[in-house]
């Protein structure tokens, strides 16, 4: 072996030989247990961060210890390649879209593969391809003839710096998730995908996900928001006939008699309204609206606002009276209608009957508004709450409820429900917070949505002959607005029948639903023929997917939804595309900066001197360039805004990729936040160095160990090395707890390197723990290992070895330690063989002088032996 380690030459060798045996290449096998590995992929930016590089050595690791494991693996990439970023960055730059990517895929597969990841990248897709999107394509007018997609007008997410539709999941606080900019509501036509349609099975099949986080589920469930309740209808009276009319009529269709109908979860507190509220977006307001000024502009601001339900809890609720009754159904008493920023359109039938003594949203209201508050459920037992200073939504015992006095809620429910049903004024009904998926957006960027439009503006498919519908790419832009509006040769088409002229589609797919499949794609990319084949039943589902927790409802729900649909047209035979989820934490730093003219100028952290306690906590700092200080702000996540970043081509051509992924991998459990360190960076880079001199020393030992000849300690020593195969084997298979894997390892190199036992059989298990060493950092490190594997005189490569196993016999401990209580209180500790019997460890016991003080004159009435760990003496 060379001296001295030297990464870039070792990194260097290694991958060039996997790439010239093909060697992560995938090839089914219907023989061997299979097991696919996919992390989520990355948008071509043009440079990876350090949360792709942590994301992406967390599937490796995963996928090199299940190959060693025997395993058949899959471990693909591919570019999720359409989107918006590329779009304004080719506006900035007067490159078109295509060009600009395509560039970004070259240099940053070339990142990947210097970080040395096992991706079989003859599988590698992008979505941009046409290859890729026309089968999506293909599939979407499949959804149409089965009526799964639609188009209609409806009131959207406006984003009005990106110009674009946004999903209720794209808006964060009120603001686009990319723009930042406040976002608008508008009415357009929009293409759906009927999620709700399958609302029930995302919802049930949840509880079958058991390699999932239960956070990641709770999201989906909230998100999904199943409510069984009451639907009931309200009598709107003195509101004028234009207000009525815009109501609707009741069920019995009597114009004369229009009803407020809403949804309510607590039909048991129906005795407590004393109000109701409609959306900005309802018919009722818009009536009112129309004639109304005020009320009108009102309105605008809630659509401006574009509230979402998570921004609900927190925002100031507003409202205006529109000037309406509504007759209680069951009391006959009158209720002021309100317009209410807080109540969605989105959710039951955009109208609410508020109980302020229950519902805090309510309370709230009432109290800006001094609207009664009208307690009606009280707790079965104990003092009443105060519900001048909040809300209970507890359930309980009803009073203030006529008839009702006395139910509990679950019994009022059923009761009052029955009661409204039989006057005709009400309904059981199951809603759900989840709506249908719109699917469409105004901007060029993105796969052609397979739709034309005749003159009366019915939708016709395209022909499945005619795709894919090619998205042109050299474009040129002026503003936001999509060039395929200025490309009469894309939009003009003819009927395939008729020969009618026909209008293309000029909206594209929102990306997600290009993410929405990809899985499935990798199975079979190179089939010309077929969106998927028989390779994907053999792959799918996914056995391990890895990705950050802010896709649970943005990627993980569509890719669910999508999953299902295509095992509905019978293209694949299973019910979920993933059995296990690991949701990695961000990479976080340190950031500093200074106020100047009111804003924040951040320095990065290698422009800044630190000055750090005892702990390692920055305590100040001070700009290199002019030695005067900065402010030390909160750790926050790596950003460009923040200028807190780390190149992880830089740390690579520094040291090596192994030493960047060993630290990703040591730093922090994958679920927590990983908090960077320039120290543990270095402190990897010397254990590798360590790791190196360690091998180098002893890689040519050849002594043949003869256990009938260990001495006692050479036992102990073999049982640390067998002691961390197990643990290690625990740590990655079972708990994914890499960071105390690596350290097992890290402690048994130490141990080992000190050790200066020079005997036939001391050289044989330094060589022994050597090659487990090397092989259990396998995963981890590949560079570093392979070469020290093949110095060990091994012809084939590590990435084809077995995992090791532990030799149980060595395992097994020579002495144990107990613990001996008297009366349950401990008294002593003893050393005894591990196979002493029960009579021979009771006789230690009490031979043991503290015990015998302790039972002093007290008979010993019984003794309990828990073997290996326990002896109780109970004595009187």
């Amino acid at each position: 072996m060379q001296e001295k380690y030297h990464p870039q030459t070792i990194e260097a060798q290694t991958q060039a030989y996997w790439e010239q045996n093909r060697s992560f290449k995938a090839t089914e096998d219907p023989k061997r247990e299979k097991f696919y590995c996919l992390s989520m992929f990355p948008y071509p930016s043009g440079k990876l961060h350090m949360g792709h590089v942590r994301n992406y050595t967390i599937g490796d690791v995963i996928a090199r210890y299940q190959r060693m494991r025997g395993k058949n693996v899959l471990q693909p990439m591919g570019w999720d390649a359409f989107g918006l970023p590329a779009e304004n960055a080719a506006i900035e730059n007067q490159t078109p879209p295509a060009a600009w990517t395509y560039d970004n895929i070259r240099y940053m597969r070339g990142q990947l593969k210097r970080l040395g990841f096992a991706y079989d990248w003859e599988r590698e897709i992008a979505t941009c391809d046409p290859d890729y999107y026309r089968w999506e394509q293909w599939f979407f007018t499949r959804l149409h003839a089965k009526g799964l997609v639609y188009k209609k007008t409806a009131a959207v997410n406006w984003d009005p710096v990106d110009q674009t539709v946004l999903a209720n999941e794209q808006v964060i606080d009120g603001k686009g998730w990319r723009s930042g900019a406040v976002v608008e509501k508008k009415a357009i036509p929009q293409w759906f995908a009927k999620i709700t349609d399958y609302a029930d099975e995302l919802l049930r099949d949840l509880e079958r996900l058991e390699g999932w986080p239960e956070e990641v589920k709770k999201m989906q469930r909230n998100w999904i928001g199943r409510s069984e309740g009451v639907e009931i209808d309200f009598p709107l009276v003195a509101a004028g006939d234009s207000s009525r009319s815009a109501a609707g009529a009741p069920p019995t269709g009597d114009a004369d008699n229009a009803a407020l109908r809403v949804f309510t979860t607590r039909p048991d507190t129906l005795f407590g309204v004393s109000y109701l509220a409609v959306a900005a977006e309802h018919p009722l307001a818009q009536a009112v609206a129309a004639a109304d000024p005020a009320v009108a502009e009102f309105v605008r601001q809630c659509e401006r606002a574009a509230a979402t339900g998570a921004a609900l809890e927190s925002m100031e609720k507003k409202g205006m009276p529109l000037g309406a009754q509504a007759l209680h159904p069951l009391s006959g008493e009158s209720l002021p209608v309100w317009v209410a920023n807080f109540v969605l359109m989105s959710y039951g039938s955009g109208a609410i009957m508020a109980v302020p003594a229950h519902d805090q949203r309510d309370w709230e209201f009432a109290a800006a508004y001094d609207l009664p508050v009208l307690p009606v459920v009280y707790p079965p037992t104990g003092d009443a709450p105060d519900f001048t200073v909040a809300a209970c939504a507890d359930k309980g015992v009803l009073r203030n409820s006529g008839d009702y006095d006395g139910l509990d809620s679950v019994a009022a429910f059923d009761a009052i429900a029955d009661a409204l049903a039989e006057k005709g004024r009400a309904r059981r009904r199951v809603h759900y917070r989840l709506r249908d998926w719109g699917v469409s957006r105004q901007r060029y960027w993105g796969c052609p949505i397979p739709m034309l439009q005749d003159e009366s503006g019915a939708s016709v498919p395209a022909r499945e002959e005619d795709l894919p519908v090619v998205l042109p790419e050299q474009v040129r832009f002026s503003g936001v607005r999509s060039p395929l509006q200025e490309m009469p040769e894309f939009m003009q088409a003819r009927h395939p029948q008729t020969g009618a002229p026909l209008r293309r589609e000029t909206d594209t797919f929102d990306t997600f639903f290009e993410s929405s499949w990809y899985f499935a794609r990798f199975c079979c990319p190179d089939n010309k023929q077929a969106m998927v084949d028989e390779r994907a039943r053999y792959w799918l589902p996914v056995d391990q997917y890895i990705g950050g927790i802010e896709h649970a409802v943005l990627h993980l729900l569509y890719a669910r939804f999508f999953h299902k649909l295509m095992r509905d047209d019978g293209l694949l035979d299973s019910d979920e595309p993933f059995t296990r989820l690991l949701t990695q934490g961000m990479v976080v730093a340190e950031t500093y900066y200074r106020e100047e003219r009111g804003r924040r100028a951040y320095f990065n952290h290698r422009e800044v001197e630190t000055e750090r306690d005892a702990k390692g906590r920055v305590t100040g700092a001070t700009l290199r360039a002019d030695g005067r200080p900065v402010v030390v702000g909160a750790v926050e996540k790596m950003s460009k805004s923040k200028n807190n970043g780390v190149d992880p081509q830089d740390l690579i051509d520094r040291y090596g990729a192994d030493t960047v992924r060993l630290f990703v991998m040591f730093a922090a459990p994958p679920e927590q936040s990983l908090e960077w360190s320039d120290s543990g960076v270095e402190g990897a880079f010397r254990f590798l160095k360590r790791l190196w001199r360690f091998a180098r020393d002893n890689h040519g030992v050849r002594a043949r160990l003869r256990q009938d000849a260990m001495t006692a300690a050479q036992r102990e020593r073999r049982r640390k090395i067998h002691r961390a195969i197990a643990k290690v084997n625990d740590d990655i298979g079972r708990r994914y707890t890499f960071n105390t894997a690596i350290a097992a390892i890290m402690e048994l190199v130490n141990a080992l390197s000190r050790e200066a036992d020079d005997s036939a059989n001391g050289q044989a298990i330094r060589h022994e723990g050597l090659t487990a060493i090397t092989l259990l950092l396998a995963p981890i490190v590949p560079h570093i290992t392979d070469q020290i594997w093949r110095r060990l005189g091994h012809k084939q490569a590590i990435i084809d070895a077995p995992w090791p196993r532990a030799d149980e016999a060595a395992l097994r401990e020579e002495q144990a330690t107990l613990v001996v209580q008297v009366n349950g209180k401990k008294r002593a500790t003893i050393r005894a063989a591990a196979d002493a019997g029960e009579e021979a460890l009771k006789d230690l016991a009490l031979a043991d002088g503290n015990v015998r003080r302790a039972l002093a004159d007290r008979r010993v009435a019984r003794i309990i032996v828990v073997p290996g760990r326990l002896i109780n003496i109970v004595g009187k």
